[in-house]
């Protein structure tokens, strides 16, 4: 119901401990920090830390790296940033020896840390990301905690001519630290910052990139005349890339200036309608490459490692897709004002008993409840095995839902293993072919849950035509959020709602529709019985992978019985019923996504 949350980062340097183990440890701390600054979190102080360390202290010197790094954080930065480390691990035989013809040989990693980073999150709605927003006249700020040294040892460009450097980065004050962080909170707080991210991972010119990305939109940088361009580029350094308005730009440096970091901040670029990175030095323009063949450089390691992992037509797909410079991105469509205050369901109404159904691993039931609660029904938490020994009949209720979320672990045909749970129990499935029945009920189905129902068809009037799910395309697990079309259907849940396209959130391992031929496919797709397609981001029923996350004929996800009252879905709307719940959804949303629709038309059929 509220606001509130929990935020998680992640820092470590390792490569940078080749050089100094120390400056590596600081540096682990710092970009968790410089992270987690995206979040409103308040002051330094809530934030706690994990330190994992990685040593091999049996090796000569390592136990002296150790040392230092240990001693960096915990006994000198940690303790002025007035940051805690209240948990952590360590793994201390970081090295392996074996032999060969030539004799004994040994590896040993560097000595390092790798520091999560947590805290409570005081509004998750001002939460900052890297997208990139096209709105008004803005600028690109780069807040440098280095003050222009631009050290490359241990940088990605020094390791791609195979080398280490000398000077690596590190954080030289803490008080510079503790103020950014102070100051971008402050910013964030007073909505002044449009986007963000941090620039110690890569650096200027990854960080650029990637929110340029983030934004698909182009991106003007500019670096002096006067500054080594790779070294300004590729440095490593603590900070980050903020993007402000221009009306804002003199607020924004005051702040920066008032605490000490004015020669920090300048001016780094800002976006252009050309779709192109362009690295200007004054006027000469150094670099310039598009969008789409940046996008297919900076995926290619991923797009070759998922090629071999998962099915290489998939990843040929998602790889094709991330290049396509006239994808719009996400772009819903509602074809109804949703206002919850149209339902006119007075709060001094009887709440109808809705059965919130679980089995072993699952782990939805506790969004499902919290929807179908706010939607005015008096949920009630059942376990099978309150059904399979009696404890609960299901002639109590009004509607039931059956949960997603790894039931059985999310074995092969979990699903189906949880629907002959009650096929191959006489007394329980009595009680659910009786529930079905009744014509004053209703059902549905969710990930699992809707695995579970399919199975379960024979028992459900005019479910005939319903498909058994079955593993995805891809061969792997799919957490995603994707775009489904809701279609005319007599679906009671999905009543007014169609010709909407709406985002939601998706998390399965088999969640491909499998029909008995395809003929029962185009029969079952022409029947107007199916309720929601996966679409593309031009609205269009698609099987093309990752935006059909699961490789079901026809987009086909969601199908409801003859008279409406049974609906199965794969995705997850109950995860996603408040707009804040979703990763990213039009500013114009209010505190309700259109999801909450499908949840009171529940409440609006019971009457």
């Amino acid at each position: 119901d509220g606001y509130t949350g929990e935020a998680m980062s992640i820092g470590e340097r390792t490569p940078a401990a080749v050089n100094s183990a120390a400056a590596s440890a600081r540096l682990a701390v710092g970009e968790a920090l410089t992270n987690l600054a995206a979040a409103q979190i308040g002051e330094l102080t809530q934030v706690n830390l994990s330190a994992n360390w990685m040593a091999a202290p049996a090796v000569p010197g390592d136990g002296v790296d150790l040392y230092e790094a240990v001693e960096a954080v915990g006994m000198d930065l940690c303790p002025k940033l007035g940051v805690t480390i209240p948990v952590g691990k360590d793994s201390m035989s970081m090295s392996t020896v074996w032999q060969d013809e030539s004799g004994e040989k040994r590896m040993t990693a560097p000595t390092s840390l790798v520091v999560s980073a947590f805290a409570r999150c005081e509004d998750i709605r001002q939460t900052l990301t890297p997208q990139l927003i096209q709105k008004e006249d803005t600028v690109l700020l780069l807040i440098d905690l280095g003050h222009g040294k631009n050290r490359l040892g241990a940088s990605i460009l020094a390791q791609t001519v195979a080398q280490m450097g000398e000077e690596t980065p590190d954080v030289d004050s803490a008080e510079d630290l503790k103020n950014f962080w102070n100051v971008i909170q402050q910013l964030g707080r007073e909505e002044k910052l449009l986007a963000y991210h941090d620039r110690s991972d890569g650096g200027l010119l990854a960080a650029a990139v990637e929110m340029a990305f983030a934004g698909h939109v182009g991106v003007d940088l500019s670096i002096p005349e006067s500054s080594d361009l790779f070294a300004s580029l590729f440095a490593e350094e603590l900070g980050s890339i903020i993007q402000v308005k221009s009306s804002d730009l003199d607020v924004v440096q005051e702040a920066f200036s008032s605490s000490g970091l004015g020669d920090c901040v300048r001016v780094i670029g800002t976006l252009n309608d050309d779709f192109v990175l362009r690295i200007k030095t004054g006027i000469e323009v150094a670099y310039e490459e598009s969008l789409s063949t940046l996008r297919g450089i900076w995926s290619d390691v991923t797009y070759r490692m998922q090629a071999m992992r998962d099915n290489p037509k998939s990843a040929a797909s998602e790889h094709q897709i991330r290049q396509d410079r006239s994808d719009p991105g996400i772009t819903p469509k509602l074809s109804f004002d949703f206002l919850p205050s149209a339902f006119n369901i007075p709060k001094s109404a009887t709440r109808p008993r809705m059965a919130i159904l679980r089995e072993q691993g699952v782990n939805g039931e506790v969004e499902m409840a919290a929807a179908f609660d706010r939607a005015g029904f008096d949920c009630i938490d059942i376990h099978m095995t309150d059904i399979l020994n009696g404890r609960v009949k299901l002639a109590d209720f009004k509607g039931l839902v059956a949960c997603g979320g790894f039931s059985y672990g999310d074995v092969l045909g979990a699903g189906e293993g949880w629907a002959k749970s009650i096929l191959f129990n006489e007394a329980a499935r009595s009680e659910f072919q009786s529930f079905f029945e009744r014509s004053d009920t209703f059902s549905l189905g969710v990930c699992n849950g809707c695995q579970m129902l399919s199975n379960l068809r024979d028992l459900i009037p005019g479910a005939n035509h319903w498909p058994h799910f079955v593993q995805n395309r891809s061969e792997r697990f799919e957490a995603r959020y994707v775009s489904l079309r809701i279609e005319k259907s007599p679906s009671l849940l999905f009543d007014g709602m169609e010709g909407s396209v709406i985002p939601v959130a998706v998390a399965h391992g088999e969640g491909r529709a499998e029909f008995r031929s395809a003929e029962h496919a185009e029969s079952c797709n022409r029947s107007g019985l199916v309720s929601a397609r996966y679409v593309d981001n031009a609205h269009q029923e698609t099987e093309a992978y990752p935006l059909n996350p699961n490789g079901s004929p026809y987009g086909i996800t969601s199908l409801t019985s003859e008279d409406g009252r049974a609906t199965i879905l794969m995705p997850h709307p109950e995860r996603v019923f408040r707009t804040v719940q979703m990763s990213w959804a039009p500013d114009s949303w209010g505190e309700d996504s259109p999801w909450m629709r499908f949840f009171l038309n529940a409440r609006a059929w019971v009457g």
